[in-house]
């Protein structure tokens, strides 16, 4: 009881956000465009984990962070996100500042697919309009098909007005994943953050997963918490991250041919033939 009431004081001594600038920067229109100027970085002050940071990312690009396990790899999404604040220099999103910006709006650019999947009690028609509730029945089967999905909705009795339980332990792992990818494609998010799933799946599933995210990625700029080589090869950048800083930054081959950090890890970890990491 007492370590619950103090976990209860920390979280209500907490500070809050930042209010909202009084003359936001509006989102429409913008392609996804995102630039790092002089980073610093620290959940303590006094304590900086990241030091001068600069990357330039490009509206469909994508951005692979790797690192070891407690590296730090969703630090740069809680930046982008603003969940926390940088503590100097600036992140840029098309331009503007993303301080410039209501939280709310700046959030609604970015779409989630992580490892653990949330559905609720409802209809799986319900699920995937989950946050476009005004969605047409024909946007709900094109964002399905584009999942992967849509074969499987067609095997049930009921279709897309099958009732997925509030446990969801009627649908399997990789469904449940196929089903969040479909949510997401649905919503046409410019900027996506993306956690791969590393549990345990069929040969089949996993293709169809791959096939998905894929799709959902096609012309939108992707930030790739990694674990696949596949992913790691094929990514426009790839930051890679120890002790929550990142101490290298370049493609595959340039990381590779510097023979640092991410060399000995890929050597040390990627090498043999599970296509994962940690």
């Amino acid at each position: 009881m007492i370590a619950a009431a103090e976990r209860i004081f920390e979280f209500l001594e907490e500070p809050e956000e930042v209010e909202d600038i009084k003359n936001p920067v509006s989102t429409e229109g913008l392609k996804g465009n995102i630039e790092f100027k002089n980073v610093h970085f620290g959940y303590d002050p006094e304590k900086t984990i990241i030091n001068d940071f600069n990357a330039k990312v490009k509206d469909g690009q994508k951005i692979a962070i790797v690192g070891p396990t407690g590296a730090g790899k969703t630090t740069m999404v809680k930046l982008l996100m603003r969940f926390y604040d940088v503590n100097s220099g600036e992140i840029l999103l098309d331009g503007h500042n993303i301080k410039d910006f209501k939280r709310g709006d700046l959030r609604k650019m970015f779409g989630m697919v992580l490892q653990d999947t949330w559905l609720f009690g409802g209809t799986i028609k319900e699920n995937i309009k989950y946050s476009m509730p005004d969605a047409t029945d024909s946007d709900v089967i094109k964002a399905a098909k584009a999942a992967h999905i849509h074969h499987y909705i067609k095997t049930l009795s009921k279709g897309y007005d099958a009732k997925i339980n509030e446990e969801s332990t009627n649908i399997s792992a990789g469904q449940k994943q196929l089903l969040t990818i479909a949510r997401v494609i649905l919503a046409d998010p410019k900027i996506l953050i993306l956690d791969e799933a590393t549990s345990s799946i069929d040969t089949r599933t996993e293709q169809q997963i791959q096939a998905a995210m894929d799709n959902l990625m096609e012309g939108r700029t992707s930030f790739i918490i990694a674990h696949r080589l596949s992913t790691i090869k094929n990514a426009d950048l790839i930051l890679v991250m120890d002790h929550g800083d990142i101490v290298e930054q370049g493609t595959h081959e340039e990381l590779l041919a510097k023979d640092g950090f991410y060399a000995k890890l890929y050597n040390s970890q990627f090498e043999d033939c599970n296509d994962e990491v940690e």
